[in-house]
């Protein structure tokens, strides 16, 4: 584990791509959610190891893709943002077959402390290709979520509902020393 990876997790469709891609333009390293890279690359295969076809078989790849990204971002520098990731891997696993997320995670924390959680924006929430469940199931996930992280040894800190550069300035100023 590394204090310099934080974990960015919350609603879907909480704006928690945009915040990435503000902290890309700041000089910040982001490692990509498991979850979409896997939906691209099964839907362009036509496989099944998607959320909506085989919930269980996307979890167990959502959590080698996680555990692979914490591997390798062990070589970048400076702070390391994942947008989701292990914790929400392993939670999608449980939420699928009942298998204990703390399990599948192990001893000890993967992440910084302080792991930050968009909260739900209904007035930016849209689905995509990719994002397929409503919103009534992103509360769903979130509320899952929103227990996980404290359970699992996690600070939460929610980000709050304001302009992209300010949400950014927020997550770095809760991080600077």
């Amino acid at each position: 584990m590394s204090d310099r990876f934080v974990a960015i997790s919350g609603c879907s469709g909480g704006g928690k791509s945009s915040l990435l891609a503000e902290l890309t333009a700041r000089g910040c390293q982001i490692v990509e959610e498991p979850g979409r890279r896997i939906v691209r690359q099964e839907l362009a295969a036509g496989g099944s190891a998607l959320p909506w076809v085989d919930a269980a078989a996307f979890a167990r790849r959502a959590v080698e893709v996680a555990l692979a990204d914490l591997a390798a971002a062990d070589a970048l520098p400076g702070w390391v943002f994942f947008d989701r990731g292990l914790i929400d891997a392993a939670c999608a696993l449980e939420q699928a077959t009942g298998e204990p997320a703390g399990q599948t995670l192990g001893v000890g924390r993967h992440y910084n402390a302080r792991a930050f959680l968009a909260p739900p924006w209904p007035e930016i929430y849209v689905q995509d290709p990719e994002r397929r469940h409503g919103f009534e199931a992103a509360l769903i996930e979130y509320d899952r979520l929103l227990k996980a992280y404290p359970a699992l040894g996690y600070e939460v800190v929610l980000l709050p509902r304001a302009s992209v550069a300010a949400r950014a300035d927020f997550v770095l100023g809760m991080l600077a020393p």
